[in-house]
């Protein structure tokens, strides 16, 4: 018999199992990034209109960007692309920027110009393909 004032020891498996199935459970159904969407074309299936004007030069290294040889900072991409448009921008036939990668170019730094110009009207973003 037991003694009337002894306790019995308690599991604690029971409450680790249920905090590893609430762990996995919220890591699970978290969302710790937020994705995006960009249009990108790739320069073998250009499908889009055709402009009559001359097409963008953009070069993209790991350090710096150049539109038309001009060099800019990363942040001030969509200002240059702009102001090369000038103010007769037609948004029915977009002008192609055609995007040169230099070596070393990231895909994460890829994507950042690409966030960094997505908001300029009228030009279609066209990704050239590095010769190998």
């Amino acid at each position: 018999m037991r003694k009337p004032g002894a306790r019995r020891k308690l599991s604690m498996t029971s409450l680790i199992d249920v905090i590893f199935l609430l762990l996995l459970f919220f890591m699970l159904t978290s969302t710790f990034s937020k994705f995006s969407e960009v249009e990108l074309t790739a320069s073998a299936h250009s499908s889009g209109a055709k402009s009559d004007a001359p097409p963008l030069f953009l070069r993209l290294s790991g350090e710096e960007v150049s539109v038309n040889g001009q060099t800019f900072a990363l942040d001030m991409v969509a200002e240059a692309l702009r102001g090369q448009l000038g103010d007769d921008a037609d948004i029915t036939t977009p002008r192609s920027v055609l995007v040169a990668l230099r070596d070393g170019v990231t895909s994460q730094r890829l994507m950042d110009l690409l966030v960094a110009i997505r908001g300029v009207a009228g030009i279609a973003p066209v990704i050239l393909e590095g010769s190998s």
